[in-house]
């Protein structure tokens, strides 16, 4: 029969050192962990003296849309046989009942805003007054007052209005913060103007930071939970201090209403694109003059970087501020006037809100080495504003018969005249035309077709398909697990990591 042990734990004798001692150990504690305590905000009470505080600064904005009604033309009315005494009746009452000639009606909308400025200046989304023939701002105070389009951002829904009218009582506004100091965590309250029921406020936290939600080139959305509805749209997002973090825009909502996952504009996004629509009334974006592309897995191997990061440049527009600041392609861009670049898409964002004209440092990896290039910022042109480049004169050419080669499943030719002139490519392109991909290979895995142009192979240029076999071979026996390939696709490039089959 097992016996069974029982543990016990001594307890010391309780003495007047042991309790001085424990006494003061948790009192060296409580001084360590002070500052803590006070840097860590806990929940507030009640956020109705913050409510109260703010909410005179939210407006509700209506608009009105004149719409042109459909002419049908006269309504059919009842087919009566021929010779019926009211067939005359009938026939007067549906031809006058037509569409055409009616009024336009009037189509209304609503949604929110804040005052940003005692002069009148109020925030909201520009598909809140998208397409509005007339704007009116509605006061907690009861003011309704009617406000003009100062300019506006499609790209970030950003729009700044300015009140027309005289109020009846000082104009009460709010500050933007620094949204960068905002944490996932932090406490915010929403106020809005929901459903058209007014002066609304909900309270949450941060849920999540640069959301990309696919809704323009610059998201960078702050997520929150604070319950946000249709109607909240142009209403600020407000910080434990009282000032406008974000600007509610959008929600993921499977049902139409808040399901807790809502998404603002950063005020500091806000706030530079405001400041360009006071003072010029339009947006003026700094702009590279670069393709790029994400820094992949595979990508980064061939680009000899130690992790995937970066922006890869793929393309440099002619003339453009990238290529006077001499960035080629293939450079990885991983830092812009002194902001990380981690992921392709922070590189828009951080070139976009530089001023125009500024000159700023720029830090590249090419071919291993990083340096550092000084760009002049130029001015972001709306699409079809730029000039198109004029077409290359067509030379003649000598052409010479050139056997092909196989590799990484392509197969590799000369790219000469007839292939130029068949699909229309430049007639200073160099390299080796693709002109059949095994099904299985790693080329037809990477998407590369009959047709593309490899123009370079591990970051070098080629003139012959025979080059290319040469570095793809060489690559392979230097033991690397893939090539980087620079392949022109009608024009456009990118960049294309094969890897080499493994031995079984």
């Amino acid at each position: 029969m097992k016996s069974s042990r029982a543990v016990s734990i001594a307890k010391p004798r309780e003495t007047g050192a042991l309790r001085f001692g424990v006494i003061a150990l948790f009192a060296t504690l409580a001084l360590l962990l002070a500052p803590i305590a006070a840097s860590a905000r806990s929940a507030p009470a009640s956020f109705a003296d913050l409510a109260e505080r703010l909410s005179p600064a939210v407006v509700n904005i209506s608009t009105a849309q004149k719409v042109e009604r459909p002419s049908f033309g006269p309504r059919p009315g009842p087919q009566l046989p021929e010779g019926t005494p009211f067939e005359d009746f009938f026939k007067d009452f549906f031809d006058n009942r037509g569409g055409g000639g009616q009024e336009p009606r009037t189509v209304q909308s609503l949604g929110s805003g804040f005052v940003i400025d005692p002069a009148g200046y109020i925030v909201t989304n520009n598909h809140v007054i998208e397409g509005a023939d007339e704007i009116e701002v509605n006061f907690a105070n009861g003011d309704a007052l009617s406000a003009e389009l100062i300019g506006t951002d499609p790209k970030t829904d950003i729009a700044l209005l300015k009140l027309t009218e005289e109020p009846s009582d000082p104009l009460p506004f709010v500050p933007f913060a620094d949204s960068d100091k905002i944490r996932v965590g932090d406490w915010v309250i929403a106020i809005g103007n929901p459903f058209g029921l007014g002066g609304s406020v909900s309270a949450g936290i941060i849920s999540a930071r640069s959301r990309d939600i696919n809704s323009g080139p610059y998201d960078d959305f702050l997520q929150t939970d604070a319950a946000i509805n249709r109607g909240n749209s142009g209403g600020p997002l407000f910080n434990m201090d009282g000032e406008v973090v974000g600007v509610n825009t959008a929600i993921f909502s499977p049902t139409g209403g808040s399901v807790g996952v809502g998404f603002s504009v950063p005020s500091n996004i806000a706030s530079n694109i405001v400041d360009q629509l006071r003072e010029y009334g339009e947006t003026r974006r700094g702009w590279l003059g670069v393709r790029i592309r994400q820094v992949t897995d595979e990508l980064a191997e061939g680009l000899q970087l130690e992790e995937p990061s970066g922006a890869l440049v793929e393309d440099v527009t002619e003339g453009g501020p990238a290529e006077d600041a001499g960035v080629e392609i293939g450079d990885v861009i991983l830092s812009f006037d002194g902001k990380e670049i981690s992921e392709m898409r922070e590189l828009p964002r951080a070139v976009a809100s530089t001023p125009v004209d500024e000159t700023v440092r720029m830090v590249v990896s090419r071919k291993g080495k990083t340096q550092t290039l000084k760009v002049t910022v130029g001015r972001l042109k709306e699409a079809g504003d730029e000039d198109k480049p004029e077409a290359a004169a067509v030379e003649e050419e000598e052409t010479t018969a050139e056997e092909s080669f196989v590799a990484l499943g392509m197969k590799l030719e000369a790219l000469d005249r007839e292939a130029r002139e068949r699909l229309e490519l430049d007639p200073d392109l160099k390299g080796a035309l693709v002109t059949d991909v095994e099904s299985t290979g790693p080329a037809a895995k990477k998407g590369i077709l009959a047709g593309d142009v490899i123009v370079e192979v591990a970051q070098e240029a080629i003139e012959s398909p025979e080059q290319a076999k040469q570095k793809i071979d060489a690559a392979e026996e230097d033991g690397r697990s893939s090539v980087l390939l620079l392949v022109n696709r009608g024009g456009d490039v990118r960049f294309v990591a094969l890897r080499f089959p493994k031995d079984e």
